[in-house]
């Protein structure tokens, strides 16, 4: 089972007439050597909202391999996470925190003593989060939420998780976009 994303399609218009740009794997991803098996492929990337059609300067492999999406923009990726059992209760604060230096985003860790798993995030953004393979929990702070293919979950802003308790992979998509309080 190839965690990547096998092929990308990008469609644009031009003078009234369609064609493809793009057509192949995500060249971004983001893996974590303390979950082997984790994979986080970056789809695409818009610096503003509304997107302009017409412009396609946000488009492809402009070195954006944050988990977060740039100011007043959003961003799309394919996330596998493995079956936690053989890591979890070995990751170390460091290879947490690793991961998020690694992934852009060393902030939105939340890692500390009481946390209810490791890898606790929270960012200043609005997720749609879309289970399309396998099941996974989503851990916040009070409860959690297990989920399987077909479900979908709008994250708010909230300290949360990603929990694959089974024992094979869980496949989300995440359509991230930047917000205020």
């Amino acid at each position: 089972m190839n965690p990547r994303i096998e092929r990308r399609v990008v469609v644009v218009d031009e003078g009234e007439r369609s064609r493809v740009i793009a057509d192949g794997p995500s060249s971004e991803v983001i893996t974590d050597p303390a979950r082997p098996g984790f994979c986080s492929a970056l789809l695409w990337v818009t610096d503003s909202s509304p997107v302009r059609l017409k412009d396609v300067r946000e488009a492809l492999g402009h070195g954006q391999s944050s988990l977060l999406p740039p100011p007043g923009g959003s961003l799309c990726r394919v996330v596998t996470f493995p079956p936690e059992k053989g890591y979890l209760g070995q990751v170390s604060a460091a290879q947490v925190q690793a991961y998020f230096d690694r992934a852009g985003a060393p902030a939105v860790s939340t890692y500390g003593a009481g946390a209810p798993h490791p890898y606790m995030q929270k960012s200043r953004t609005l997720d749609f989060c879309f289970v399309i393979e396998g099941r996974i929990t989503l851990v916040l702070d009070t409860e959690e939420v297990h989920l399987e293919a077909g479900d979908i979950v709008v994250q708010r802003g909230t300290n949360h998780a990603w929990s694959n308790r089974g024992d094979a992979r869980c496949v989300m998509v995440f359509s991230a976009h930047d917000a205020f309080v």
